[in-house]
């Protein structure tokens, strides 16, 4: 009966250490999320998307990546989504011939508008069903885009989904991914890159989920779902210290970036390039939502943020 009762006191003082543990996790996340300020954030709760914040993006000329859609700016809009009710950023992509594209969609930045280095970026998203041939995202480039040309501006890519592996596994709705590229030149093809993949243990396409990136001088590090599990270990982690080779990351990613999301239809990422396999599509348009979108840092002097127009209480 000795032993039992010493047994017993012994599961119970681990529990309560497992408790006492958690709980100063949760004060240590909670300080160190203290230590951000928010620098800007939309909502999407206004009638019409914010211009001084946005530029919609028109083209048909395929992202660089064989995609079968035009972006048109009617593709764009804000309003709630019907499960929830949160109001939103909605990004369409439909089925239609337009100026010799098979589809349309939406594509929206805040190049020029909203820049950054550093900080903790993140958005709230409803992903689309993907299914066969879709391919939303949400991304960063560096704002020297225009000049300097990609990928010697640096791309950071918080959160994609679509990719072929995943229509090949079955995993369409759980398997995602985050990336970097960068380099000198493209070189046909030829540029540094580090991406990885994770297929997920519950499906990201049925509901709202935080996607988080969090970029210092030390390293890109990418969550998803920091608001219900805020222990989650990173599923994308790189060091950007290196800068002695040309292609090193550190030379790309020390810079002012801006936002990007957009919703792909076919192209080399999930590897279709007829508008007739995009099987998302065959029961009419496809919605991605975007509750919100926020930027953060923590006033180093290694920061820096630059918006054309003031928010309030910044």
């Amino acid at each position: 009966m000795g032993l039992l009762k010493m047994m017993k006191n012994t599961k119970k003082m681990n529990k309560m250490k497992n408790i006492l543990a958690g709980i100063f996790c949760m004060f240590s996340l909670l300080a160190t999320a203290q230590d951000y300020k928010l620098m800007w954030e939309d909502n999407f709760d206004k009638p019409v998307l914010d211009a001084s914040n946005w530029n919609v993006i028109v083209s048909g000329n395929g992202g660089g990546n064989r995609e079968l859609e035009f972006y048109r700016r009617e593709n764009i809009s804000t309003g709630n989504e019907p499960v929830t009710g949160e109001s939103c950023l909605i990004i369409t992509a439909k089925k239609e011939n337009y100026r010799l594209k098979p589809a349309t969609s939406g594509r929206l930045s805040t190049q020029n508008k909203v820049t950054f280095k550093y900080g903790k970026v993140e958005a709230r998203i409803k992903m689309p069903k993907t299914a066969n041939g879709l391919w939303p995202a949400f991304w960063m480039l560096g704002n020297d885009f225009p000049k300097v040309v990609w990928p010697k501006c640096g791309e950071i890519d918080i959160a994609e989904m679509g990719n072929k592996n995943a229509i090949l596994n079955g995993t369409q709705d759980r398997y995602f991914n985050g990336a970097c590229h960068w380099g000198e030149k493209f070189n046909h093809g030829k540029y540094p890159n580090y991406g990885k993949s994770t297929t997920n243990s519950y499906s990201l396409q049925d509901d709202f989920h935080l996607y988080t990136l969090i970029w210092d001088s030390l390293a890109i590090k990418m969550f998803l779902d920091l608001d219900k599990y805020p222990t989650n270990p990173p599923y994308f982690e790189m060091p950007i210290i290196a800068n002695n080779l040309p292609d090193d990351p550190g030379r790309y990613f020390h810079k002012q970036f801006f936002i990007i999301f957009n919703l792909a239809v076919g192209g080399n990422f999930p590897n279709i390039r007829n508008i007739n396999k995009i099987t998302a599509l065959k029961a009419g348009d496809v919605k991605m939502y975007v509750d919100y979108v926020r930027v953060y840092q923590k006033g180093l002097p290694s920061e820096k943020f630059n918006m054309t127009s003031k928010i309030e209480n910044p």
